[in-house]
């Protein structure tokens, strides 16, 4: 049974990818006729312990040879987004993330109810080298806006993964991303009952070239990728918002941290038409 720092990979699960040849408007809605015949996550399970969350929350992904295309149904009785800027701390309050590995990196992408996205690249530290791959001006050390995850500072993490530190590089955005979200109900009204929200997403092939690390771009049919797909909930109690939130995500960690590739789920591209 091999462990991987916190969850076992018996326990980490697969999803199949498959081709779209529609067209998709991404408008949060989820509409297309494709959306309803891609096949749908199971219900987001606890972090932690595998139990499957008391709200709702399933994702589909779809892909073409432009972009990689994913979908989110939350249920939600009380929509709450107040963060507005773009690259705030969103994961405070109630958001979908999604996670993309490389070997030797990983991409985070976050989104709350609102609209509003925060982004980072990070970079293993051990695979970070003078004239190696990641070698280029967009991983610049010196001119980039630049934080550590997994060091000292980072009580959470620090030494809890084999390969230590991380460069998170905060300023980093998603070549051409499109994002769009749709609320059924009413944003931030607590009078009123919501059925919840819908993300939809693309990710084009063309600004993943640095995750691909030489993988084909798009994937070929039978390739396989690691991606992590999440919601975190900020929950209230007599009007304050309790700590830590409450995490749900495809598959279990083992504990409540998303920044674990090993544990992300293992996503199967099919040329196969959903």
């Amino acid at each position: 049974m091999t462990q991987r720092h916190g969850c076992e990979d018996k326990d980490v699960g697969h999803y199949t990818c498959r081709r779209t040849r529609e067209k998709i408007v991404v408008d949060g809605r989820l509409s297309e006729a494709v959306w309803q015949r891609a096949a749908k996550s199971p219900r987001f399970v606890d972090m932690v312990t595998g139990v499957p969350g008391f709200l709702d929350t399933r994702m589909a992904a779809l892909w073409d040879d432009e972009n990689l295309y994913i979908g989110f149904w939350v249920e939600e009785p009380n929509v709450q987004a107040h963060f507005t800027q773009r690259d705030s701390p969103i994961y405070f309050e109630n958001d979908i993330e999604v996670f993309i590995a490389g070997p030797d990196c990983y991409y985070e992408f976050e989104i709350n109810a609102r609209g509003t996205i925060y982004e980072v690249f990070y970079i293993w530290q051990d695979a970070y080298k003078k004239g190696g791959q990641f070698d280029q001006p967009e991983f610049d050390l010196l001119t980039r806006t630049v934080d550590v995850l997994g060091g000292f500072q980072d009580g959470l993490r620090y030494g809890k993964h084999p390969r230590g530190r991380r460069w998170a590089f905060m300023d980093w955005d998603f070549p051409q991303l499109q994002s769009a979200v749709h609320v059924d109900g009413r944003l931030n009204d607590d009078s009123t009952v919501d059925r919840g929200w819908t993300v939809e997403l693309a990710f084009p092939w063309s600004g993943m070239k640095t995750l691909a690390q030489g993988r084909s771009l798009p994937p070929e049919d039978g390739d396989i990728w690691r991606m992590d797909f999440s919601r975190f909930e900020a929950l209230r109690y007599n009007g304050r918002l309790t700590d830590p939130s409450v995490g749900w995500s495809f598959n279990t960690h083992g504990v409540y941290d998303s920044h674990i590739p090993e544990c992300f789920t293992y996503v199967h591209f099919s040329d196969q038409p959903a």
